[in-house]
C-alpha cells in the first residue's frame, strides 16, 4: 500500500511509493567485471521540501547469501515537475556524478530514466551512460539499470527487487494502532 505522509511537499506525491527503507538482492553482470549476485539496502527520505534524498548500497554476495565486499554506493535528490518529468542528480562512490532525466508512466508507479549529463573523476572507470526503470510491483520496488562506456554499448547491468523494511518505531506506531484483539486471539483471523 503507498502512504502519502501529510508533510509531503505536493510536487512528490507522484513520487511518494518510493518513500521508506528498501532491502532486497539483484543480479550484476557486465563485460570486464565479475558477475555476480548483490545485496542492497535502499532509502528515500523527505523533509518536507520539493525533493527527496537517495541513498543507496550495494555488496557482493557469495552462494550463501553472506556478504563478501562492497559492490557500489551512490546518493542524490529526485525531483518531479508539474508535467510528470522526473529529474535526478547523483554522485557515485567511484567518482562519476550524473544528471538523469526521465518521465513517470501514465497511471502506474513506473519512472523511465535516461542520463543526461555525466562527469567523471580521472579515477573513475569508463562509463558514458546510462537508463532505469523503476517500478513498484506487488509491494515491491523493483528496477533494472542499463549502462554503457566508450567499449561496450548500452546494455542491461544491474537489476533488484527490494522489499519495505519496517523500523521499530513503525512496528511500534502499527501495534498502538491494532484492534482490540479477542480473548482467544483465533477470531481476529476470521
Amino acid at each position: 500500500m503507498i502512504q502519502i505522509p501529510s508533510d509531503l511537499h505536493p510536487d512528490l506525491v507522484p513520487l511518494a511509493f518510493l518513500l521508506g527503507n528498501w532491502a532486497g538482492a539483484g543480479v550484476t553482470d557486465f563485460p570486464g567485471a565479475e558477475k555476480a549476485n548483490f545485496g542492497q539496502e535502499v532509502s528515500f527520505t523527505h523533509d518536507g521540501r520539493d525533493f527527496l534524498e537517495y541513498h543507496s548500497h550495494t555488496w557482493v554476495l557469495d552462494k550463501d547469501g553472506n556478504k563478501v565486499k562492497p559492490l557500489e554506493s551512490e546518493s542524490g535528490y529526485w525531483r518531479v515537475g508539474k508535467d510528470r518529468k522526473v529529474e535526478v542528480v547523483m554522485v557515485r562512490d567511484d567518482g562519476v556524478v550524473e544528471v538523469w532525466y526521465g518521465e513517470l508512466a501514465d497511471k502506474k508507479p513506473q519512472i523511465d530514466l535516461a542520463t543526461d549529463a555525466v562527469a567523471r573523476t580521472a579515477a573513475s572507470g569508463p562509463y558514458s551512460g546510462g537508463k532505469r526503470l523503476y517500478g513498484y510491483v506487488k509491494s515491491d520496488l523493483m528496477w533494472v539499470g542499463e549502462k554503457q562506456t566508450p567499449e561496450v554499448p548500452l546494455r542491461p547491468y544491474m537489476s533488484a527487487q527490494l522489499k519495505k523494511v519496517v523500523s521499530p518505531e513503525e512496528v511500534a506506531e502499527m501495534a498502538r494502532n491494532l484492534p482490540e484483539l479477542p480473548d482467544d486471539g483465533i477470531a481476529f483471523f476470521k
